[in-house]
């Protein structure tokens, strides 16, 4: 094994169980995090986490060897790629944001790579969502417009972004339920859409369209965790 490759074991072997698992769904997300029921699975992760560390100066040491290399395309991705799960379970904005720095040239070496503009957005959405920062959020949007040119059918880029016009301080309502629209148009029984949808149009005030999309919600998926408290909130006096 290359020598500058030993951190990355010692991050996959750490997150590798959960990881890709974090990424896939984005269970860090804004309030889709505190929406769904936490699962076993979750509680597991995040005990097992909290088993390992890894010192700020043993990632600062891979970072340097990162700079040292940096036509190194695989390494650059790889240890930002192992950096963000791990700062995704550690639940760190700093640590996320070290992970930026060998993505960002992993990127421009190789342009063409949307997984790694998918990650970085998703490390700008974590990191204004950690830190409640306006300004990562809307960073996170270049990357998610970015990949939507080249993949416009995809769904869950298209409800992240929208998501970071629902999470800014004050949120963008307008553009958020737009976003919203344009996922669901693509895929009507998309859960994570149809939930923050449903949040978006009560805020909005729009209480019969709030629950006109909260019963596709129900029969996207009648088990799915949020129903309950979107229900809750659509019984609210004020939405009546």
């Amino acid at each position: 094994m290359r020598a500058n490759h030993y951190l990355i074991a010692i991050l996959v072997g750490i997150v590798g169980f959960a990881g890709g698992f974090l990424l896939a769904n984005k269970l860090n997300r804004s309030e889709f995090e505190r929406l769904r029921a936490e699962s076993d699975s979750p509680k597991k992760t995040a005990s097992s986490a909290s088993e390992f560390d890894l010192s700020d100066e043993e990632i600062d040491a891979k970072l340097k060897e990162a700079a040292d290399t940096p036509n190194d395309v695989g390494f650059q991705k790889q240890l930002g790629v192992s950096l963000y799960r791990f700062g995704t379970m550690k639940r760190s904005a700093p640590i996320i944001e070290k992970a930026i720095v060998p993505l960002k040239l992993a990127s421009e070496l190789d342009p063409n790579d949307k997984e790694t503009i998918s990650i970085l957005g998703n490390a700008y959405f974590d990191i204004g969502y950690f830190t409640k920062e306006n300004g990562s959020l809307e960073k996170s949007r270049e990357y998610y417009e970015a990949l939507l040119k080249a993949r416009p059918d995809d769904v869950e880029t298209r409800t992240d972004l929208a998501l970071t016009y629902f999470l800014i301080d004050p949120p963008d309502l307008e553009n958020a339920a737009r976003g919203f629209e344009e996922a669901l148009a693509k895929d009507a029984k998309n859960e994570k859409a149809l939930q923050f949808y449903v949040q978006t149009l009560a805020k909005q005030n729009k209480a019969e369209k709030a629950r006109s999309a909260l019963a596709k919600l129900k029969e996207a998926n009648p088990k799915n965790p949020a129903i309950p408290e979107l229900s809750a909130l659509l019984d609210q006096p004020t939405l009546q």
